[in-house]
């Protein structure tokens, strides 16, 4: 899925063979409403949205859905897991003094290497590419 199309989320979750509730269509309304944010926030998001849901309960519907393909998960370094609806091949920077994560589309749309010179045996099937640096606003302040 390329981040400008939508996605029928019932459908997705019926595809996945995932059962269609409203705490999986709320998780993802929040993930999708506030990408690239951490599961406790997105817990907040989905209780204001449609009431009581515990903790965990956010976090099993997470996981499940980042298992089927649904929604990413991000946890660059030292940094707490973060999720986001965009799918498809894209990556990540990340600023080492505020934390902020914003995408970046990869060169060409291409996927990374996925070639590695020795391969140790393993079958690949992903890799995972993150820029780190400092954002904007991390730059004027270290100038000020």
């Amino acid at each position: 899925m390329s981040s400008s199309e939508p996605l029928d989320v019932s459908a997705a979750l019926k595809g996945a063979g995932l059962q269609v509730t409203a705490q999986r269509l709320a998780v993802h309304k929040a993930v999708s409403d506030h990408p690239h944010t951490m599961a406790d926030e997105i817990c907040d998001h989905v209780r204001s949205e449609i009431g009581a849901i515990s903790r965990q309960a956010v976090y099993d519907t997470l996981n499940v859905m980042s298992e089927h393909g649904l929604i990413r998960r991000i946890q660059p370094a030292g940094l707490a897991a973060r999720y986001e609806d965009r799918v498809d091949n894209h990556y990540h920077l990340v600023c080492r003094e505020c934390g902020s994560l914003v995408d970046t589309d990869c060169e060409n749309g291409r996927a990374p290497c996925l070639d590695a010179e020795d391969n140790h045996g393993y079958r690949i099937d992903e890799a995972e590419v993150i820029y780190w640096g400092l954002c904007p606003d991390c730059q004027s302040k270290a100038k000020s």
